[in-house]
């Protein structure tokens, strides 16, 4: 009987400290793909760089006009918060400003979110870094113009 019991009260003592981890991984996670998204709408760098590794990658892969080759199209992170100081992201008309953020999967220090966007979808990949989340790595893709949706 009294081991039982200890099986169990370790069980549950697992179970809540996993949870709580999780939910305070998420609240993170989220926080960081928020800050990326609303930071960018409103021209607000400081918010934008809070978001960001450093070293963040964002890429998106599009076809050569005249060879029909694929390649990568890189931004930095330093890039990225300069277009957002120049109100890249401004120009959106507020009623376009989509910013639907899904947690797509954790484990330990490693995050995915996707970010649907006015038009474009994020697919961010983040890291605890220094007790935070932060954003190291976006795919991007266009999503098709609204004509054709």
């Amino acid at each position: 009987m009294t081991r039982s019991m200890l099986l169990l009260l370790v069980f549950v003592v697992n179970t809540a400290a996993t949870s709580a981890q999780s939910a305070s991984d998420s609240a993170g996670i989220r926080r960081a793909a928020v800050d990326y998204i609303e930071g960018w709408y409103a021209g607000d760098a400081a918010r934008m760089e809070t978001a960001l590794h450093p070293e963040l990658a964002k890429r998106i892969v599009s076809t050569d006009s005249t060879s029909s080759q694929s390649r990568i199209q890189q931004m930095s992170a330093m890039s990225l918060v300069q277009g957002t100081r120049s109100g890249g992201g401004k120009r959106t008309p507020r009623e376009q400003q989509h910013k639907d953020v899904s947690i797509l999967d954790i484990y330990r220090g490693a995050a995915s979110a996707k970010v649907v966007a006015s038009d474009w979808i994020d697919y961010l990949h983040l890291a605890r870094w220094n007790g935070r989340w932060v954003i190291v790595n976006v795919l991007w893709e266009l999503t098709p113009p609204r004509a054709e949706r």
